[in-house]
């Protein structure tokens, strides 16, 4: 005989909660056929304001249904479960809400999204909860609802994750929370501790030059250059010479991250030492001076520039064309034009970014634009998406709908640049009819059935939300 099987009340318990609340108060569909309610809609209300998010839950449901109490009832659901870290079924309960409403709710939309983002910041997968810092830092809010999981990410077991909290934190105004950033300068992960001085010599507080000093020791050369230039930020302007020093290293990787902070500190001092590194014989120091030249902007570095498109790598050939739109010197557009028809699709991806940061007709890139989203490589075909964010003007609808047929990809990567690309288009100069038409493209890249997605357009339909109308994450976020 088989013995019978005993569950532990401590995993019944979750289970049975709801269904017990229920009972107490009397819920329709557990007394007598058609019974009200012995709770009213505010017991549920105030359960939710007391943050008890499952006796909410079960008492705000009999409410929900048969049209119930209409959009209040359902707004509150739709709320609870984002609360209660299931965005994926508050995302059906809030059509509900926008259907009876006939419109939009913004805050309840903008919560539900930011959820979106939060659910993968604890995934096992790295590639997931990356996806999800970098979605929450693209996310410009007027709040500081993002910084709890800035600080969380610093304690992140990748170095890559704690970098982009870093990032995201270093963007923030100075709070409380600059000196847990700090702290992050023992971080034992180079690029973390990079991430960190950029961070501080961006604040512009010179208080912090006393911590930043203290990287000059570190043993990494990155670090050091690092260290350096946010000195020069600080106003340390003898510092810069120690970052000119470093751009001639002998090691290419540390050369080349000397030369980017060069482009980084904007300094026409730079421009000889620059022009030299573009025909050096080291591809990575000749693709980083191409793009600390974008960063000057000068337009005397045109001529150089153009000369390098002929460069024999792809990649420096890339940084290249990108920095070209950077510069906007008179030559640019027609070497980019010619760049079109680059054997190398990654280079033509590239020529499309910088002509359309120049202000070039759609029209004029829309054959190439067309051919690259029909790219066997899934890495080109986000390559064109992420160069759409760079359109102007009346070109952005051509761009919102490419972006929409780059959404239905097959696979998440160009998925994820066309919603980002989305969420970067979006401002409060393209109009509310066409910030409409981004939200409710972005709204179906809700339900994509990929986790990364997911978060990357819950990033993107925020900053629409706020270049829309801007809004105010809800009570109790």
């Amino acid at each position: 005989m088989t013995p019978p099987v005993t569950i532990a009340p401590r995993v019944l318990w979750p289970v049975l909660l709801p269904t017990l609340v229920l009972l107490l108060m009397g819920a329709p569909g557990l007394g007598q056929a058609g019974e009200k309610p012995a709770h009213s809609f505010k017991d549920a209300q105030a359960a939710y304001d007391q943050r008890h998010y499952d006796q909410a839950l079960a008492l705000v449901e009999p409410f929900t249904q048969d049209g119930g109490q209409g959009a209040d009832a359902l707004r509150l659901k739709a709320r609870i479960l984002v609360r209660l870290g299931r965005p994926v079924d508050a995302l059906p309960v809030y059509d509900q809400v926008a259907a009876k409403l006939g419109r939009d709710d913004g805050p309840l939309l903008h919560d539900l999204a930011f959820a979106f983002i939060v659910a993968v910041l604890k995934d096992m997968r790295e590639q997931m909860r990356g996806a999800g810092y970098t979605a929450l830092k693209e996310v410009q809010s007027n709040s500081n609802e993002a910084i709890p999981h800035f600080l969380d990410g610093l304690s992140d077991g990748s170095g890559l994750v704690r970098a982009l909290a870093a990032e995201g934190l270093g963007r923030m105004k100075p709070g409380p929370h600059t000196a847990r950033l700090k702290k992050a300068l023992e971080d034992r992960a180079a690029m973390v501790r990079v991430v960190v001085l950029k961070a501080l010599g961006r604040s512009g507080d010179r208080a912090q030059i006393p911590v930043v000093e203290q990287a000059l020791k570190d043993e990494q050369a990155t670090v050091r250059v690092a260290a350096s230039g946010a000195l020069v930020m600080l106003g340390r302007s003898e510092a810069w010479n120690q970052v000119r020093e470093l751009a001639e290293a002998q090691n290419p990787e540390d050369r080349a991250a000397a030369l980017r902070m060069l482009g980084d500190l904007g300094d026409r001092r730079a421009l000889p030492l620059l022009r030299q590194a573009l025909v050096h014989t080291q591809p990575s120091v000749r693709g980083a001076a191409a793009t600390a030249l974008g960063d000057l902007k000068d337009p005397a570095a045109a001529p150089d520039l153009v000369a390098a498109l002929r460069d024999p790598i792809p990649g420096v050939r890339a940084s290249v064309a990108v920095s070209l739109g950077e510069v906007a010197a008179p030559e640019s557009a027609a070497a980019l034009k010619d760049s079109l028809l680059d054997p190398n699709p990654a280079v033509r991806a590239a020529s499309v970014s910088a002509l359309l940061r120049l202000g070039t007709p759609f029209k004029d890139v829309v054959d190439t634009v067309m051919a690259l989203t029909r790219n066997t490589d899934p890495g080109i075909r986000a390559s064109v998406g992420r160069a759409l964010a760079q359109t102007h003007g009346k070109s952005r609808t051509d761009a919102v709908e490419v972006l929409r047929l780059l959404l239905e990809d097959p696979l998440p990567r160009p998925r994820i640049a066309a919603a980002r690309s989305l969420g970067q288009l979006s401002s409060p100069e393209l109009g509310q009819e066409q910030l409409r038409e981004i939200i409710g493209i972005l709204k179906i890249g809700l339900k994509d059935k990929d986790e990364a997605v997911r978060a990357t357009v819950g990033g993107a339909l925020i900053r629409a939300l706020t270049a829309a109308a801007p809004v105010q994450p809800a009570k109790g976020q």
